[in-house]
């Protein structure tokens, strides 16, 4: 995953996160600042690229389409799997959630 959308960066730090029930995760941060969670499986579970795109092969085709279509000129700069579907964060700081499918379901409240 690390060299087919971040061939250039190289690994800055690795932190491995042992929780309660045996479970494991690993956040890795890359030299150009993008941060990546990994799941006990070896599955990305959160990318952020602070100010930068993320690469388009992480997101879905449908999340990219409705971002394109209805948020013109803005990045998706973040992005982050949930049992449910996806957090998007977009460069404008707004926050929207699809479903696993990619249909919009709303703009994610900082509350939640």
């Amino acid at each position: 995953m690390l060299t087919e959308y971040f061939p250039k960066a190289k690994v800055s730090l690795i932190k491995v996160d042992r929780h309660l029930l045996k479970k494991t995760d690993y956040d890795v941060r890359l030299t150009n600042g993008t941060t990546i969670e990994f799941s006990n499986k070896g599955k990305w579970t959160s990318v952020d690229c602070g100010k930068k795109a993320v690469p388009e092969g992480l997101i879905p085709q449908a999340i990219r389409k409705y971002v394109a279509n209805n948020y013109s000129g803005v990045d998706i700069v973040s992005i982050r799997k949930r049992n449910a579907g996806y957090d998007i964060g977009l460069s404008d700081d707004i926050e929207l959630r699809f479903n696993l499918l990619g249909q919009f379901k709303g703009v994610k409240m900082e509350n939640e």
